[in-house]
């Protein structure tokens, strides 16, 4: 075995249970259609929001975001790469935390006029938080029995088994 064999069989292997696919249908299905969503309505959750955020090169970061929410959101719906998948996925629902939600505490988030303080802070932040989470639990436990993970990993033991 090599060690990118290693490597693969590691972030593949998962002993979670298959109920598992609960929380991967539910985080998967966001980021797909959050993704899909940045290109049917750029001005209001696209580049424009980007924009009005204040998030730099708009115009390059929003698609750039969506096509790996589209993507990463595919991963972990069929179970294949998920921990890989869940990684940008962390990094993409900390950096809307901190850019577009955090600034609510102090009065200061562009994309939501007027709210401030820590109830409208939590009240936005429900979703990312959400996301977040389900992303954590993945990359922690894997994609669960019901996956393409839990099946390459099967199929890769029986394939070590017979060749020895």
């Amino acid at each position: 075995m090599t060690q990118l064999d290693t490597w693969q069989a590691k972030a593949a292997r998962t002993d979670a249970p298959a109920a598992t696919v609960l929380i991967r249908l539910y985080v998967g299905a966001v980021f797909l259609f959050e993704g899909v969503q940045k290109f049917l309505y750029p001005d209001q959750l696209g580049t424009g929001r980007f924009d009005r955020a204040g998030i730099p090169a708009p115009g390059l970061l929003a698609p750039l975001d969506a096509v790996f929410e589209i993507v990463c959101g595919l991963l972990i719906l069929a179970g294949l790469l998920t921990r890989l998948a869940t990684i940008p996925m962390i990094v993409n629902m900390l950096g809307a935390l901190l850019i577009t939600k955090l600034p609510i505490l102090w009065g200061d988030a562009p994309l939501f006029d007027g709210k401030s303080g820590w109830w409208d802070l939590v009240h936005e932040s429900r979703t990312d938080l959400a996301q977040l989470c389900g992303s954590l639990f993945l990359l922690i436990v894997g994609a669960g029995a019901c996956s393409l993970d839990a099946h390459l990993s099967r199929a890769a033991v029986a394939v070590g088994a017979v060749d020895r």
